[in-house]
Formats: C-alpha cells, structure tokens, sequence
C-alpha cells in the first residue's frame, strides 16, 4: 500500500450510521432485535446490541479497508479461541447468508459490518488506579495473546496502518500538521526524533510476527479479585492486528498504562516482567522498548489532535485526548537511559556497575585518604537531633561540623537521606544520593582522573570521557572549555581563600546527553545507580552508605522471632525512626500514624526522651525498694480516678492489667465466674486471653473458653442482634439470660470485664444506659465490674479522659496500659483498698519493671506533656474534625457502612451492601495497603476486619488528619 493510500486513511472519519440505521441492519442481516447503545471507536462506528438472551457488537468499518484485513481480524479471533488456557476473546458471528463480513451501503455510502460476541466485564480505563496485580496481569495477559500469535499467519496481516510503530516516524510527521498547539507539536517532533534516532541501530534484531498491537487499558475487560481489584482476562478490538516487531505489543500496552501511572514511568515494569516471562524478549527488544513507548505516546497525542479537527463530535477521541496527553507527558518525563536500564534490571538482566568504565584515578592526590569522615544523614543517624532533619540547611551544618573537627570531610553516596524526607506525602522523597558532597581546605589541587574533554558553564565542570561524565561543582577551574585533558594533569584547585574550607560536590554520569539529578527516588534508585556510579574511585576510600538490608532482616526477624508475633504488612517498611505523628523508614519514606496508640504523646518526644534518660542515669530496679517515683506516680493516677478509687498497682502491659484484674475479682468475692463480651479482645495472658472472644484475634476464641467464662451477647449497635436506637434492651436481656443460668447453677459471680467503648469493633459506643443496667445486676449478684481503658481511655476519646464516663458509671476496677507508658511497657489497676486487700490474703503481688523508677518517671513525664500541651483537648477538636471528614466520605462512596467512635478513638466500617452489613474484608485490606503506598500506617480490626482502627497520637495535627482523609478519598475515589 502507498504511503498516499496509508495517511489518507488517517484522514477518514467514522461511518455516518445512525443507531436507528444499525438495527435495521442487525434485523435484515443477523435477525436480532434488542436494546442498542453507542460504543466509542475512533475511526470505526460499534454499537452494542442486547436482545435479552444475548450480548454482540456490531462493528461498521468503511470500504477504504480491505476485506481481507477484516477476514485478518476474524480468523486472529478463531485461531486464539482454539488455544487452551488462552484469554477470552469475541467469536466472530455469521450473518443470516453464512457471511462473515456483510457489504452495503448506508446513505450512499459504503460500508463492511461484522457481529462479534460481547465480552462481559470492566474496562480498566477509568480506573485511573491500578494495582500491581492488575498491571502484571496486563502484561500477562498481552504476553499470552503474542505467544498465541505467534505461529498465526494470513494475508491480510500485511497491511499499512497508522499504528504500526515499524511507520512511527513519518505517521507522526504527516500528523503533526494538525497539531495547532506549537509547544505541544515542537515536543512530539523532538521526541519522535529522539525515539526513532535510539530506534534505528537495534531493528534489524526485532522479532516480526502477528500482533493484536492493541491490547491496552480499553481493549481489555476484568473481572475483579477476591480484594475488589480488577484482573483483566479478556481482550476486545482485533482492529489492529498486524504483522509487525513483537516489542511493538508490548510497547503499545505499557502506553497505555503510563495515564494509571500517577507520573511515574516505573510503573509499567511489573507489566514488562509479566510479557517478558511468558513472551521472552531477546536483548535489542527490551533496549527498544521504551523508544516505541515514547513513539506510540507521540502517535497517540498527534493522532488524536488530527481526529478531533476530522470529527470534533466524536465523544470517544474528546473523552481519552486527556489521559492521551497524559501518556505522553509522562513518557517523556525521564531520559532514555533511565527506563533501558530500569527495563532491563526488572527483567533480571544482571548489570556490571564497573562495566564500560574507564580507569579512575584519585582526583585529590594530596588529601590523604585516611583523614576523609563520613556524615551519617540516613534515617538512623545519632547527628539528628530533635526534628533537625527538616532544617533545609542541616546536611551543609554536619558536613562542616565534621570537617571542622577532621579537616576533610564528605557525605555518602547511595545514601537514603533523611534530610530530603517530606512528611505528609503521597509519594516517596528524592533523597537517595546520586553524588556526595565534600568540605575541604580551600586551594587543594584536583587532577584529571582519566582523559577527557572539558566542558565549563559558569561553575559546572564537565569532564567528558569515554562512557563516563564527572560532573564537579566547587574548583576553580583555569582550563578553557573544549580542551582536551590527560589523566594525571591538573584541573585546578579548590575554591576559597588560603586556610578556609571550601566544598565540592562530585557525581559520575554514563549518558553523555543527561544533566543527572542529585538524588532519585528509592524505587528509581538502582536504575539511577547504574547510571551514576559511585565516586568511591575519586577519593582513593569507599564512601558508599551501607546497602540496605531489610528483605534479609525481616527473614532473620522470621527465622528466631516466634510466628505467632506478627508483623504489620505482608512487605512492611522498616521502621526505625518517629517524630510526633510521624514515621520515618530506612529509605527516608515518611509515614503517617494513625494507628499507634501506644504512642500517646508522639513519637521521639524530647522531654519523654530526657525524663528517661535521666533517671536511667540515676537508677532502675523494681517496686520493692523505696524511691519517690513510685510513690509520685501512684498518687497521679489515683487522682485521675473517680472517688473511692485509691489504690494502685502497677504492672508491664494490658494484658498483664486485665490479667490482675481478674484475679482481684476472684479473690474479693469468692467466685470465679465472668461475664465478657463478644468480640472483645483484652490480652493474651491466660487470664486476659480467656475473656477474650475475639475471632479475628483467636479464630477458635468461641470454642476454647474456659468454663468460668461467660460471654455475652456483643452490644455491637451497627450490626449486632438489635441495632440503633432502642437495642438497649435487648441486649440487656441477653446479660440476664445468661446471668439467671449462672444463678441456676449456684456457684456464684466474680464480675464483669468489658471495654467502656467497644474498642475492638472500632470504637462503637455501647446502647445508651447499658453498662448501668448490667453493673447493676452483676453488684447484686456481688461480682464487680471491670472497665478495660487499656485501648478508649486514658484521654484518647477527646470528650471524656475515661470511657465508662460515657456510661455514667463508676467500675470497681479500671486497667489501663498502651499509651500511658508512650511505648514503655507500662500498665496499671486502679482500684478500692478493700478490694486490693483482698487480694493480699492469696499472697504479695510483685512485677518487675511496672512500678521500675525509669517506667514510673516515663508515666508522670507523659501526664506532664498530656497536660501542658493540651493532648485530650486536641483529641476532641482534632477528633471532632476527623470525624466530619469521613462521614463526608461515607455520602460519596457507599463502601463506608459507618464511622464510629469520638475523640481519636475512631473506626471506619467498610461494607458491601449498606442494607445486609456484608463486610469488606478483603476490600480493607488493599484499601490499607494502597494507604501504605500513600504514605499512611492503618490496620482493620474487628470480628470481619473491615474496620479502619483509627487511632493515632493524640498531638495529631489537623493537617496530619487532612491528609489522612484526602488519602482515603483519593483510595476510595481512584481504586486499590
């Protein structure tokens, strides 16, 4: 076909066939009647027809193309049809007459029709989030399909099209011309020469085969997974099957993906290692990949402009010029030699750092190697204090600091700095460093480390060599630009005055083309590594920061930490640093807690830190001997407590609370029966574990329990047995149900212990006036009751410092731990003195480090800051807050059943259906995943594990709660 043939072709509008016209003709040639709706197409005219017993599509081309590439597309359907195991795909329909293809003409004009089967499913266009496992299944999906192409052949594959990416190059220049945006058309040419010039040397090794070359985002249909994440199984649109480079398939899904890719081009690697597994690639294919990438985003951008001046109604073309735009901008985005490396990395192609290097040598022959001091700016550096790592100039103040102290000083190459993290982002930082920095004596000579040719602009030094750039800042350089230069000849020397410290920065780079950047972020790191070498070289010492190891630390971790005690995250982030409501990794990612409610006060908080440094100076042991703190601090907590509540013991942890607790029960009324309620979980000691019924925390907690143990019908007024107002009752009675079996069986009551708020359901209040009801029938039974604050209490629900306030009730023993101690294994049991006494006749109580001095200063320490920064009252407002914003989510998507709780003690419930209270369970648990990606710590609890457990510090700024709303609105809004 002559080019004049192929780019008119190009020009051409869809069928001017009307829906009215279509089922005429579905009725004449197919004999089926049913509801018809408008598909989109760019240059063909597809409608849907539903006849109630069955879907099909009918797709209206125009004459201009040849019958045989249609007959192409038809039997590229059968063929894939005939292969086990392969996607689904249409099935070609015969017309009434036994044809395949049906010629007429409609208004004049003529036309080719063809009905195919509809294919069920959802696009995954406009989810404009896909997870991994939905882009891996892409490239799957894609691979398969040229795998299954791959011995297919007909005569109508040999055909011109716009799309075929072997005729990038002159389609775009012919389309161009219909680009009226200048910058928009200067871009596209500029990087179809680009793509193209990198192109050129690497075609004759292209494999050419029959390829679909149109499987992208909206020619494919899902169906979704057991988390809710589409999983694309089927292919549509054989419109663009060819013979062409088999790269060129999977050039043209990666496209696709780049509008899913939220700007970063990485995105499409998972897709890459999926083809390439099932469709191996040889070598010259993967380096051609990302140019034929960039080729179809300037064939797409250029192609569209051209459509909409040809048919400016057509809602299909407006509707995807965006996220066309989009794919463009993004494709050329990064440099070349970025995504070559990138692609051939994630395909496991293994690559020689040194490789292709010339021989470097030092570039400071006078500074002794010895002398030169590392600074240490990642996450775990001591050099930090505080929240220094945010002063934009702190790297520069240690890097001078040490080189005051040493004389010669540099920061790390390849380090993640915590410097360059960014709190409260959605994406990870650009802080893994591509070069180093250096404080030296001014005036110190630099030599040419290998041969080259300089290049000078302003201070930025080039020195160009074979396969390698130095790039320097810092040296006054007397050389003029453009010389040649030998090793071993002098550069020039550092600036600065005689007896100052100058600084330099120093990065390699292997593209000759590329100003690189001075960092990477941690997912583009071991690309950008290959890129820009260390300058270990340079300095005659190993300068690199250490390797990250924290794959083989989690297995280490699997290895002697016992099973049972599990980790947050299936790939979790290796957490080692915090700061308030914040969480830093070892690549300097920041996260937001919202979780952590351990953490009252805030993470790494400076008076809790010199509290407790302080008195370990001065001295821990346990509660036997007599010092103040214990005293202090014992006193502190009975004033908290209602009246009559005077004693305290204080103990390591919850568990160990309820534990006791149970324990002064039995003992001060003779019996030991209990009351506890459905799913609640209080700890994991014999005792604590025996009340606890919570099945997602013991899945055979119902099965398992001892026989002193009650459990009673769970007051969950959201989906429990009664529900909303007037459930009190109800479950009142299920209390005295189970209380009159107790009576009948004569061997008496110890107590209840229950949580104020029902904290393992996600902070449900209890049906109003309910614990006063059943304390009431458990003190005339003489059992007492137990309030378990370990999770709601203690000022989290912002409203009231304690829970049972909620209720209007007084326990008789209250057990607190998690936040009191901000991390320090800290509990306690507050009490009556007769009850405590009762206790004294079983024998003395000890624990060791519960009322230890450095547990007991921690715990006023954190009273103090509660108090002085005003943390209960920022829980009510910040929490009030909150709240409001999600409840705002739950009238937009109607996966939020509810949201629980008050203060920063809240729980957002996720359903299925709003009416049968079907739990998402596996939809929580990517929607906390995909917050993880985003940047926030968030876990589900309860019985379903579809509730968001929202329980952050309590210093929790209104900024950090803003966040946390707009990162689960954008989940919920864009997909998990």
């Amino acid at each position: 076909m002559p080019d004049s043939t192929l780019f008119e072709r190009t020009e051409l509008a869809r069928p001017a066939v009307s829906p009215e016209q279509a089922a005429e003709i579905l009725k004449e040639h197919y004999g089926l009647e049913g509801n018809i709706v408008e598909l989109g197409s760019q240059q063909d005219r597809n409608y849907r027809i539903d006849t109630g017993a069955a879907r099909f599509v009918l797709k209206i081309c125009r004459a201009e193309y040849a019958t045989v590439e249609l007959e192409a597309q038809n039997a590229a359907m059968r063929h894939l049809r005939a292969i086990d195991g392969m996607a689904r795909v249409p099935e070609p329909i015969q017309a009434t007459n036994g044809a395949d293809i049906v010629a007429l003409a409609v208004d004049g004009e003529s036309y080719q029709v063809r009905l195919l089967s509809y294919l069920d499913g959802e696009p995954l266009t406009r989810r404009k989030h896909l997870a991994e496992p939905t882009v891996a299944a892409l490239g799957d999906l894609a691979g398969r399909v040229a795998l299954g192409l791959k011995d297919f052949s007909h005569d109508g594959l040999e055909r011109d099209l716009q799309w075929d990416l072997r005729r990038a190059g002159p389609v775009a220049l012919r389309l161009l011309g219909a680009v009226t945006d200048r910058p928009l058309r200067d871009q596209i040419a500029k990087a179809m020469i680009s793509a193209m010039k990198r192109l050129r040397p690497l075609t004759p090794d292209l494999t050419v085969q029959a390829i679909h070359q149109d499987i992208t985002d909206d020619n494919v249909v899902s169906r979704p997974d057991p988390y809710g994440r589409p999983i694309p199984d089927g292919v549509i649109d054989f419109g663009d099957v060819i013979s062409s480079w088999l790269v060129a398939d999977l050039a043209v899904t990666c496209a696709s993906l780049l509008h899913h890719a939220d700007h970063d081009p990485f995105f499409i690697l998972p897709a890459v290692r999926a083809f390439h597994a099932v469709s191996p690639l040889n070598a010259s294919e993967l380096r051609a990949l990302w140019p034929l990438i960039v080729a179809r985003a300037g064939v797409l951008v250029a192609s569209s402009e051209q459509q909409r001046a040809i048919d400016p109604d057509n809602g299909y073309v407006i509707d995807n010029a965006a996220h066309e735009r989009e794919i463009f901008e993004v494709a050329t985005s990064v440099p070349f030699s970025l995504m070559e490396t990138a692609i051939l990395q994630a395909v496991g192609d293994t690559v020689d750092i040194a490789a292709g290097l010339p021989d470097i040598g030092r570039l400071l022959p006078d500074i002794d190697p010895d002398r030169i001091r590392l600074t240490d700016l990642s996450t775990r550096s001591f050099d930090f204090i505080q929240d220094e790592w945010s002063d934009p100039e702190i790297d520069w103040k240690l890097l001078a600091q040490v080189a005051t102290d040493t004389g010669v000083a540099t920061t790390r190459y390849g380090e993640y700095r915590l410097s360059y993290t960014k709190p409260l982002s959605a994406r990870a930082p650009a802080n893994f460093a591509l070069h180093i920095d250096a404080c030296l004596p001014a005036e110190t000579l630099a030599v040419a480390p290998f041969d080259g040719v300089l290049q000078i602009t302003e201070q930025h030094i080039i020195l160009q060599g074979e396969n390698l750039a130095l790039h320097i800042h810092g040296l006054d350089c007397p050389i003029d630009d453009g010389m040649e230069i030998q090793r071993g000849q002098d550069l020039g020397r550092i600036a600065g005055a005689p007896g100052t410290i100058g600084g330099l920065r120093l990065q390699f780079c292997r593209d000759d083309d590329l100003v690189p950047p001075l960092f990477a972020r941690p997912g583009h790191a071991e690309a950008w590594h290959h890129l820009c070498p260390s300058p270990s070289a340079l300095l005659g010492s190993n300068i690199d920061a250490p390797p990250l190891e924290s794959d083989r630390l989690l297995d280490r971790r699997h290895r002697n930490f016992a099973a049972p005690q599990k980790n947050y995250y299936a790939h979790p982030p290796q957490i080692e640093r915090g700061w308030k409501e914040h969480l830093f990794d070892t690549t300097g990612r920041a996260y937001l807690d919202m979780v952590n409610n351990v953490t009252m006060v805030g993470h790494g908080h400076p008076r809790l830190a010199h509290a407790a440094g302080h008195q370990w100076s001065l001295l821990n042991t346990n509660s036997r001997f007599h010092y103040a703190a214990v005293t202090e601090f014992s006193e502190r907590l009975a004033s908290l407590a209602p009246d009559g509540l005077d004693t305290v013991f204080l103990v390591n942890s919850g568990s160990e609370a309820v534990d006791l607790a149970i324990r002064l029960a039995w003992a001060a009324s003779g019996a030991r029966n209990m009351l506890s309620l459905l799913e609640a979980y209080h700890g994991w000691t014999v005792a604590s574990d025996a009340v606890s019924t919570s099945i997602a925390d013991n899945p055979r907690a119902l099965e398992t329990r001892p026989d002193w143990v009650h459990p009673v019908l769970s007051p969950n007024t959201y989906r429990g047995q009664y529900r909303g107002e007037g459930s009190t009752d109800g479950y009142v009675d299920a209390v005295a149900s189970t209380l009159a079996k107790i009576d009948a069986a004569g061997s008496g009551l110890a107590g209840i212990v229950c949580e104020s708020v029902y904290g393992n359901a996600g902070g449900i209040p209890l049906p109003p006036g309910y614990l006063q009801q059943v304390y009431a029938m458990v003190r005339d039974r003489g059992g007492l009751c137990i309030a378990d604050e370990v999770q709601v209490g203690y000022g989290r629900l912002g409203h009231h410092f304690w829970g049972f306030e909620t209720q209007g009730v007084v326990p008789d023993i209250i057990t607190i731990a998690k936040g009191m101690g901000n991390g320090q294994p800290l509990g306690a049991v507050i009490t009556r003195r007769e009850i405590a006494e009762a206790f004294e006749k079983e024998g003395y109580f000890f624990s060791s480090s519960g009322g230890s001095p450095v547990s007991c200063v921690v715990g006023m320490t954190v009273l103090d800051i509660m108090r002085d920064e005003g943390l209960q009252e920022n829980a009510r407002i910040i929490g009030d807050h909150l709240k409001g914003r999600l409840e705002a989510l739950g009238e937009r998507f109607p996966l939020v059943g509810a949201v629980h709780g008050m203060g920063l003690y809240l729980g957002l419930e996720f359903v299925r259906d709003r009416d049968t209270l079907e739990p998402a369970t596996t939809e929580t648990a990517a929607i906390c995943d995909r917050l993880l990606d985003l940047g926030v710590i968030m876990q589900p609890t309860g019985d379903h594990l579809n509730v968001l457990k929202i329980k952050p510090p309590l210093c929790l700024a209104k900024e950090s709660a803003d966040f946390f709303a707009d990162m689960l609105e954008k989940v919920l809004a864009e997909g998990w």
